[in-house]
């Protein structure tokens, strides 16, 4: 009955299944030569590119140590793509064999019942649990002996600034508040450069500021089964994060249509002091860009709107538990083959590589211990010592997607520069609905 509930509730979006037949559980053969390993994985906006190179090497490698076995990668756009590729492969019983997911989806996968819960011999056949980083395995599952997620890349946010504008503005660093982190924006807006570099039309990106402030505010979004997306708390951090763009005018007009390579440009063309949400993938880009550098990474705020300290039950988190998981599909012919895939590239040489290729940071703790001294990174992996993670539910991708939504309905009236209160109420309160029926059909 849970996973029954679980489909309804992931239910939300159209079925499309052409293009999935083709995929694992469709070759029957043993393995070696003929036989494909399906896999589905973000698409990689900033480094496309090297994506591409990346699957190809992956391939490559897999072929030569597996006989002659090949590799396939799919990718998806945005979090709804996410969520309505799980959601078809559940109720298809077929699809991709492995799934790279974001943390913030494992949950809503697990709850499904249709990808493997780890036994002690799968571990063991990926080089066993204790090669990761442990706070890494934090989003796996509800607990230590039921872990579907693989840690596969490490994610947690920061906000790169650029050092010279600060000290041309005399600000000696980045405010651990978001009121001071506005007001030193606006310090440096101006003359065609702007305080912030954010891309409103993001589809991963937009929930994450409101998270962040209303956790630390003290407002989890979800306790137990009651959503509370309509807290005064999380409507002024909405007001903050779209305020930045329609009122306080420290975003360049533009970012209402920018997704976020398109405010990491911004930033590393020198147009933008703060460029907040970001991770270590920023490096590889920010350091061929014209702020090499110039440009280092700090903490996000800690403290939310309207408040010079943490309140009481507020939270001082620094970012969502981030990154990326692996799962293998129960209805895979190929479970050993993708445990083999998931071995290879969990292991430390493939987690090195794929963070010199995309600035990933490993998961493996071998390979993220030779990062551990690098001082570009300290403040990255401070973050992640202060990372909260996200409702263990199987209803957040879509309490998470509800999020998202306010922003997307907001677009309209922010191309106009404006926010309207009343509207911004409005839709706050439809998510808190589909929040809550969400949580309700979970049950």
């Amino acid at each position: 009955m849970f996973t029954r509930r679980i489909l309804i509730a992931l239910s939300g979006a159209v079925l499309v299944t052409s293009g999935l037949t083709a995929c694992g559980g469709s070759d029957d053969s043993g393995g070696g030569a003929g036989t494909t390993i399906n896999v589905l994985i973000g698409a990689n906006t900033i480094y496309p590119e090297q994506q591409r190179q990346w699957f190809s090497d992956v391939s490559a490698r897999f072929a030569k140590e597996n006989n002659g076995a090949t590799v396939k990668f799919e990718t998806f756009a945005s979090a709804n793509d996410e969520l309505t590729r799980i959601q078809t492969s559940v109720l298809s019983g077929q699809g991709p064999d492995v799934y790279a997911l974001g943390t913030t989806f494992t949950p809503t996968a697990y709850a499904t019942g249709a990808f493997e819960t780890l036994s002690t011999d799968d571990w063991a056949k990926i080089g066993g649990r204790d090669k990761f980083v442990p706070a890494d395995l934090g989003i796996s599952g509800p607990d230590a002996q039921h872990e579907a997620g693989i840690p596969f890349a490490s994610r947690p946010f920061v906000m790169a600034y650029n050092k010279d504008m600060l000290a041309a503005a005399g600000i000696d660093k980045p405010a651990d508040t978001w009121d001071g982190l506005l007001q030193q924006a606006k310090k440096m807006t101006g003359g065609g450069k702007y305080g912030l570099a954010v891309g409103y039309a993001d589809g991963f990106d937009p929930w994450k500021f409101v998270w962040a402030m209303s956790v630390q505010a003290g407002n989890p979004l979800v306790d137990g089964k009651t959503a509370s997306l309509s807290d005064p708390r999380t409507v002024a951090a909405y007001k903050t994060y779209l305020g930045w763009l329609a009122t306080d005018k420290v975003v360049d007009q533009a970012a209402v249509g920018w997704k976020n390579a398109q405010a990491v440009a911004a930033f590393g063309e020198g147009k933008a002091a703060f460029l907040p949400m970001v991770s270590a993938s920023s490096r590889p880009a920010l350091d061929k860009s014209t702020v090499a550098g110039k440009y280092a990474y700090a903490l996000m705020p800690t403290i939310p709107p309207g408040a010079t300290a943490t309140p009481a039950g507020g939270k001082p988190a620094a970012s969502i538990l981030s990154g990326d998981n692996l799962v293998v599909a129960k209805y895979s012919k190929h479970k050993d083959l993708a445990l083999a895939l998931v071995k290879q590239l969990t292991s430390a040489d493939s987690q090195e590589a794929y963070y010199k290729l995309l600035g990933e940071l490993p998961t493996n703790a071998e390979a993220a211990a030779t990062l551990k001294n690098d001082p570009v990174l300290a403040p990255i992996v401070d973050s992640a010592t202060k990372s909260v993670g996200t409702p263990f539910t199987g209803a957040w991708s879509q309490i998470q997607l509800a999020l998202v939504n306010v922003v997307v309905q907001s677009i309209p009236d922010l191309s106009t520069g404006k926010v309207d209160d009343g509207k911004l109420n409005g839709l706050v309160q439809k998510a808190q609905a589909d929040a809550q029926s969400a949580l309700d059909k979970a049950k």
